[in-house]
């Protein structure tokens, strides 16, 4: 008789907990629909109508800032309770994040490329939940589906300098909507076009403005207006915004009237046990090249370089100018043919790994004549380096704060010249390198620079 009772009591107790997993799956469904209806450009004009702003505001409660996680507490009645309370539970998930905007990594050339590289990591180091939307023809297919904690989606997009960031960017934002990621970052003002389709789609969407990339001379007159709209709509329509510089940040405030989080580029801080191996293949020696990284592209103003140097007569130096072209056209055959009458100008291709690591490592010098950047991050590592910089006296690379003796006026190839003469007779002492090592590890660090992003997600999610 006893045994029967107890029998009936568990049974009637496993009725009471599959009840309260029913009430509480009702209690989640409708919790993540008036998030939805929130987020949604109509659903939000019907609640606002109908529903107080308490109702509104009180669906997500976040953890401290720099924890990428999410925290629901819902409440339950327990059938049967003898007490009348509520049981309060706690759910912590993820934060659920999408990237969009850049070509792809690990090892695909270009600033926002690396920048994401970096940062992506220790993202889901933090917390995140992190899916990065890469370009079929970009991605490398050795990076594979997941790496380093990071899941890679592939979509397709032509192979096209003016259509491909904004075919892609729009087939991404029809895959975030069905995705419904908490954050949806874009990276870059050309894909920022897609703004505010990403909110009609009810997205949450974070912008990172990586530069004035109008100002770029590879682009023609509709080029730049769509390039500039897509500013203007990233800033105006974007739930939070990232700016890599202050100048960025000034400009800003200054054309669209909105507060911005300043979160600079970083860099790892290398090791300089590279070998000096890797140099051979390029007929460098060690301590007797100059070395300018960038992408070959006009506003980099490899030119102004190759002039300069040729103009300086450097004994025993050579110039080594590493990287590649995404779309090779006038400008890289222009400069093969400023350089093919000096043998002493030496162009790489794209490198990575031990191979950039030695190029860094026993470099004299890094020059950079750019006439436009947002935060170079070449220059950066060139300084996490300890080399000795020259750079072109635009407002972006006077931020970071170079001897004033070490900036040119741009265009100023003269004046180049006379500043490499002077470095070229300069030795570095080891104990000024880890000076400047010490410095841009303190003032540019990426975990530093990941824990600030993951405080501009949770602004976003209180918008």
């Amino acid at each position: 008789m006893h045994n029967l009772i107890l029998l009936h009591g568990i049974e009637a107790i496993k009725k009471v907990e599959q009840v309260n997993v029913f009430v509480e799956y009702i209690a989640r469904f409708n919790r993540y629909l008036s998030q939805f209806l929130s987020n949604h450009f109509f659903g939000r004009y019907y609640l606002l109508k109908n529903f107080p702003k308490p109702f509104l505001y009180s669906q997500l409660s976040l953890q401290a800032p720099a924890q990428a996680f999410i925290t629901d507490t819902n409440f339950t009645h327990h059938n049967g309770s003898t007490d009348g309370h509520n049981d309060q539970r706690v759910v912590t998930r993820p934060l659920r994040v999408m990237m969009l905007g850049l070509r792809g990594f690990p090892d695909v050339q270009g600033g926002i490329e690396t920048h994401v590289e970096h940062l992506a990591p220790l993202l889901v180091n933090l917390g995140c939940d992190l899916e990065v939307v890469v370009r079929t023809h970009c991605q490398k297919p050795s990076a594979g589906k997941i790496w380093r904690g990071i899941k890679f989606t592939k979509l397709w997009s032509p192979k096209s300098k003016v259509l491909e960031t904004l075919v892609h960017t729009f087939f991404g934002v029809l895959y975030a909507a069905i995705k419904r990621p908490d954050i949806l970052h874009i990276h870059a003002v050309g894909p920022a076009l897609m703004t505010p389709l990403a909110r009609l789609l009810g997205l949450r969407v974070v912008v990172t403005h990586h530069g004035q990339d109008y100002n770029r001379q590879k682009w023609g007159y509709v080029a730049r207006k769509v390039l500039l709209l897509g500013e203007w709509f990233g800033m105006r329509f974007s739930h939070a915004r990232i700016v890599i510089s202050d100048v960025i940040r000034d400009m800003v405030a200054r054309k669209y009237a909105v507060q911005s989080e300043l979160i600079h580029n970083g860099v790892v801080l290398p090791t300089l046990d590279a070998s000096e191996d890797y140099l051979m293949q390029f007929g460098l020696q060690k301590n007797r090249y100059i070395l300018l990284v960038s992408r070959l592209v006009p506003e980099k103003r490899h030119l102004d370089l190759i002039e300069a140097f040729n103009q300086a007569s450097l004994n025993g130096f050579k110039l080594a100018l590493v990287g590649n072209s995404d779309h090779p056209d006038a400008y890289v055959h222009s400069l093969y043919e400023a350089a093919k009458a000096n043998p002493n100008i030496v162009f790489t291709g794209f490198q990575k790994g031990e191979t950039l690591r030695s190029l860094y490592t026993h470099a004299a010098l890094f020059v950079l004549p750019s006439s436009h950047e947002g935060l170079s991050i070449s220059l950066l590592e060139a300084l996490s380096y300890g080399l000795p910089v020259i750079a072109s006296d635009i407002p972006a690379n006077i931020e970071v704060g170079l001897n004033p003796s070490d900036y040119f006026e741009l265009g100023n190839t003269e004046q180049l010249k006379e500043i490499l003469r002077k470095q070229a007779k300069k030795t570095v002492s080891p104990e000024n390198k880890m000076h400047v090592r010490s410095w841009i590890n303190s003032h540019y660090n990426w975990k530093n620079i990941a824990e600030k992003t993951i405080i501009a997600y949770h602004s976003a999610l209180k918008f």
